[in-house]
Order: structure tokens, then sequence, then C-alpha cells
């Protein structure tokens, strides 16, 4: 079994792989409002579930990017649609992952999913 400070410092590794600098700072702000939970987010979330072997990077934010918009938990999802391209998803795989979502969670949530994709992509 890792220790917390290896699993922690893992975690920061592949979240740096994952999202551009200015979106880990924006990220990073949750360690001044619970610094527990901060190490939460990064050990297991990053630590131990996206640096696992098995599925690249890249199919770890399909699958991530699929559940949010299931759940309509849009302020992540731009998190991690930006990590999705960081990764190597294309612009357009990521209009297919929301426009497959359509089928299957409803059109308001796709929708919005679509507008948030939209911004980020013209930035």
């Amino acid at each position: 079994m890792e220790s917390n400070k290896t699993r922690y410092e893992k975690g920061l590794r592949t979240v740096k792989e994952m999202v551009p600098n200015e979106t880990f700072q924006m990220m990073q702000k949750m360690q001044e409002v619970d610094p527990d939970f901060w190490n939460m987010i990064i050990s297991f979330g990053f630590g131990d579930v996206y640096a696992r072997n098995g599925l690249s990077l890249a199919q770890r934010e399909i699958v991530t990017l699929t559940t949010l918009i299931t759940q309509g938990a849009f302020d992540q999802l731009e998190v991690h649609i930006r990590a999705a391209l960081n990764v190597g998803l294309t612009q357009a795989e990521i209009k297919e992952i929301i426009i497959q979502c359509a089928a299957y969670t409803g059109f308001p949530k796709a929708t919005q999913a679509m507008q948030i994709a939209g911004k980020i992509f013209s930035e």
C-alpha cells in the first residue's frame, strides 16, 4: 500500500499532466477552503484513480465528461473539457460525446454542455 505522501505526489503529477496551469491554479483554491478535502481530491481522485493503468487519460476523460453531463455537474465539466483537450481529445470528439449524451440525458443537459464546450473552444 502506498503512503499518503506517495499517493499525493502521484496525484499532483497526474493532475498537472491533465490540466493547463491556469486551470490547476483555479482548482488549487480548494486547498484554501479545506486542505484535507484538497488532499483527498489529489491523493484519491488523481493519485489512485486517474493514475491507474488500464485506461489512458483521454479514455478516462471520455468517461468523466459523460458522467458529469449526466449529473448536470457543469462547473466540473468546464475543468474536464479543458483536461480532455489537454490529454488529446479533439473538439470534434468532445462534441460527439455531448451529442451521444443527449440521447440518454436529454437535450437540456446536452445543450448546457455544448454551450460550455463552445465557450472553451472559442478561447
